[in-house]
């Protein structure tokens, strides 16, 4: 039966395992993605989410035509995925979104890149296809995230009928890391986002951003601006490459994603989260915690964040023996030699740290460098500081989900990197995320804070954290794209 309400996205809400006898087993998938949209959809009972099969697994189950309800997955070619996936999304748009190139060496757009580029094209229209064969007539589609950034223009040459929405959940890239990409890729890029109805950000600066780069390719007849939107940013009448008007507008528009406060704590409460924190509260004795929860993403910052830290034990020693640094790493995109290389210096400072300050009686930094929930929830609970300095974020659901969790309330200090900076910054104590010493002295300011100074901030910065839920979220993105 076909779909009224449609999402797509790479990663899907289950995943496959497959066992010795040849049984294959559903569990949920990860990720804050997965996590918000099935909160959200579960409000949709007829919504169909369309992903990819990311594992043999998924992919067996493909083949033996398993379906779980509201799921289709996508068989696609193991080797144009990691083309896709590993050789342009996390590669160069990624890298590109989050200003991550080391310039003298970086990026490098040769012959194996656009053969890599061949295989997101080829990706992207999988989507499409699949979208387009399993929409109703005028169906809501809500594509997401930058691994799917040209469906929205495929699916609209294939059905013009729906109504598509694309959101991207990363920053978009300033003008000039966008002029890296070859002008024909960059217009591509841009024409595959204005086949939407309406591109949402989490915040107005990528929407800006975006709106600039819209501007950009104006000269090379990809988009021209049409007419002010009010509220939703602006519109424009979007251009093939090659010249021909297609008369549709698209709409810019900011939704900033939010947590559940209810359903976050009552994962907090778990009985396995109890376990774990009373495994830290053993570790950490009295000591006052510093908490951070990432990936070991470039963009997070955890190394500077730990030479902030040592910074802080260096020039404030009379927090020798009173402040704990819980830090949750969980290993990211470890099929990239420079992400495993990051991984491995994440290990290597932590352990420099307790070298060069630790005690008999007394371990700095307790490191995780490991995906383990639980144990950040149960940090969660127990943080005196959180400390979230991302160069660059889209969002950054840390920083609004630990001052919902903390029991005692946290202080937060955060960098004006993050997408949340713009809700957060007056409670939190905001940081240049390359400046090691504001750093530093940002968090003694926050293991300093008043108690009640602390509590108030905290309750003002969760409000703001949950202002705009999951289910919120996507129920108003799918209430803009209809008529």
């Amino acid at each position: 039966m076909a779909s009224q309400v449609l999402v797509a996205a790479n990663r899907g809400p289950l995943s496959y395992s497959l066992a010795a006898d040849g049984t294959l087993g559903a569990r949920r998938g990860g990720g804050g993605l997965v996590s918000g949209l099935s909160a959200a959809l579960a409000e949709q009972p007829e919504a169909l989410w369309i992903c990819a099969a990311l594992s043999d697994a998924d992919r067996e189950a493909v083949r033996r035509g398993v379906a779980e309800p509201g799921v289709r997955m996508l068989d696609i070619d193991p080797t144009v995925y990691d083309d896709a996936y590993n050789g342009i999304a996390n590669s160069v748009l990624w890298f590109t979104h989050h200003h991550l190139y080391e310039i003298p060496r970086e990026p490098v757009f040769d012959a194996e890149f656009r053969r890599r580029w061949a295989s997101y094209v080829e990706y992207n229209r999988a989507f499409a296809q699949a979208l387009a064969e399993e929409a109703a007539q005028g169906a809501c589609v809500l594509v997401q995230d930058y691994h799917l950034a040209l469906v929205p223009g495929a699916l609209r040459e294939l059905r013009p009928d729906l109504r598509i929405g694309h959101f991207t959940h990363t920053p978009w890239a300033s003008r000039e890391f966008l002029q890296m990409l070859p002008d024909d890729i960059r217009s591509e890029l841009v024409w595959g986002m204005l086949g939407a109805d309406v591109v949402g950000f989490h915040t107005w600066a990528w929407a800006d951003a975006f709106m600039s780069a819209a501007h950009l390719d104006d000269a090379r007849g990809v988009a021209e601006p049409a007419f002010p939107a009010g509220t939703g940013g602006e519109r424009y009448i979007s251009k093939a490459p090659s010249g021909p008007v297609r008369h549709k507008r698209t709409d810019v528009a900011v939704y900033a994603l939010g947590v559940d406060g209810d359903e976050l704590r009552a994962l907090a409460h778990r009985p396995e989260v109890d376990d774990k924190l009373a495994e830290l509260r053993a570790e950490v004795g009295d000591c006052k915690t510093i908490v951070r929860v990432d990936r070991t993403e470039l963009s997070k910052n955890v190394l500077r964040g730990l030479l902030a830290y040592r910074e802080l034990l260096t020039v404030h020693p009379e927090w020798h023996g009173r402040v704990v640094h819980l830090a949750s790493a969980y290993p990211s995109r470890q099929d990239l030699k420079v992400y495993r290389d990051y991984t491995d210096s994440v290990r290597e400072l932590a352990a420099a740290v307790n070298a060069e300050f630790g005690t008999e009686d007394w371990q700095p930094v307790l490191v995780s460098v490991k995906d383990d929930f639980a144990r950040s929830l149960a940090a969660y609970r127990m943080a005196d500081v959180a400390l979230v300095n991302p160069v660059r974020d889209g969002m950054n659901l840390v920083a609004k989900e630990i001052p919902v969790v903390s029991e005692a309330g946290c202080a937060l200090v955060l960098s004006t990197g993050a997408g949340a900076y713009g809700e957060l910054r007056e409670d939190a104590l905001t940081v240049n995320p390359y400046d090691v010493t504001e750093t530093a002295e940002a968090l003694h300011a926050a293991l300093s804070m008043p108690v009640g100074e602390r509590a108030e901030r905290t309750k003002r910065l969760a409000a703001a954290a949950t202002a705009l839920p999951p289910s919120q979220w996507f129920t108003a993105q799918l209430s803009d794209l209809r008529p």
